[in-house]
């Protein structure tokens, strides 16, 4: 059975492609109240959109970042933390980077699992290198670096973390082919890492990159495999040659200052000698011109006494006999005054 009821009519038809707008402007008068629909709402969707519209342009910068504003695809700006608004695009565009980060590339080596314990891969087409002396080193090394200019760094580079390894790398090989393999191993590690890291920083200027260097350093050093051991037991020898020769320098530099402390007290005590048996002669000479003068006055009376003070240091040290010769003729009495002497002493 045929329904009576008509069916509901569609906004599209056999002959409208699209949806009847004022139908619809005429359902939303209905529901908004609006005098003039065609005006309006337009104008309200309009002004929704252009508000829309320019709230893209809002922005925020942390503090490690900074923002380049370009207009037209020609840089405008940097700003740095805090709110900022930029026209919306297409007119300008914004680029935020952090700027403060150091980024860190590894050369010769690949860090697999940061561990603990942590494992890595060699990369031998990066790490091989060439000495001075035309030996062959296994060279590992990271470079540490971070933006000094975000304009350069985003518009001049088009890969920088490629650039500064392959920059890294060639610099590298350079100073390695300035070195000798003994120096490389031993004492002229530190400087491969300063020359390198200005070499490097030197290249990168003239790229304008806007990077900065910030640290480079030797992760590992080592021939290789094939002849490791016997450069261990060049280093090792030359390790010892140099640990005999700082215990020389150091016995030396020892023993001469205390040579020289014991010389220069011998001088000094040879020297107060001398000043006192000058002093000593000199005094005797005057006590002998004194006495002569005394001579000359009183010739016996001098030599009396003279004689008398000789005796008088002569006579102790001398074992004394007095004899009489009144008492008795044919046998001779005698004391000792010396043994006389001791027993006085000892009571």
């Amino acid at each position: 059975m045929a329904s009576n009821k008509p069916p509901n009519k569609s906004l599209w038809d056999e002959k409208n492609t699209g949806p009847d707008i004022d139908e619809l402007l005429k359902n939303l008068q209905g529901k908004f109240k609006l005098g003039k629909p065609h005006k309006n709402f337009s104008l309200i969707i309009l002004l929704a959109l252009a508000l829309v519209w320019l709230s893209t342009g809002v922005f925020i910068v942390d503090p490690q970042e900074q923002g380049v504003i370009k207009r037209f695809g020609e840089v405008y700006d940097v700003v740095g933390q805090g709110p900022h608004y930029h026209l919306p695009s297409p007119i300008e565009t914004v680029q935020i980077q952090q700027v403060t980060t150091v980024r860190r590339i590894e050369i010769g080596f690949r860090t697999i699992d940061p561990g603990p314990p942590a494992k890595y891969r060699q990369v031998k087409k990066e790490s091989l290198m060439l000495t001075g002396d035309e030996n062959i080193l296994d060279v590992q090394f990271t470079v540490q670096y971070r933006i000094a200019n975000i304009v350069d760094y985003l518009y001049q580079l088009t890969n920088p973390d490629e650039t500064v390894k392959s920059a890294a790398e060639s610099a590298m090989r350079e100073v390695i082919g300035d070195t000798t393999v003994t120096n490389a191993l031993t004492l002229g590690k530190a400087q491969i890492e300063l020359d390198t890291a200005a070499l490097l920083q030197e290249t990168l200027n003239s790229y304008e990159s806007g990077i900065l260097i910030s640290n480079l350093k030797l992760q590992d050093v080592h021939p290789p495999e094939q002849v490791k051991e016997a450069f261990k037991d060049v280093v090792s020898a030359r390790e010892n040659r140099e640990k005999l020769i700082n215990e020389a320098d150091g016995y030396r530099n020892n023993l001469i200052p205390k040579a020289r402390g014991e010389a220069k007290q011998i001088i000094n005590i040879a020297q107060g000698y001398a000043e006192e048996t000058i002093l000593i002669a000199e005094g005797r000479a005057q006590r002998f011109n004194s006495i002569y003068e005394e001579y000359r006055k009183a010739k016996e009376i001098t030599r009396e006494r003279i004689l008398l003070e000789t005796m008088e240091k002569i006579l102790p040290k001398v074992n004394k006999v007095i004899s009489d010769p009144e008492v008795g003729k044919n046998f001779l009495p005698f004391l000792s005054i010396t043994e006389l002497q001791k027993t006085v002493k000892s009571n």
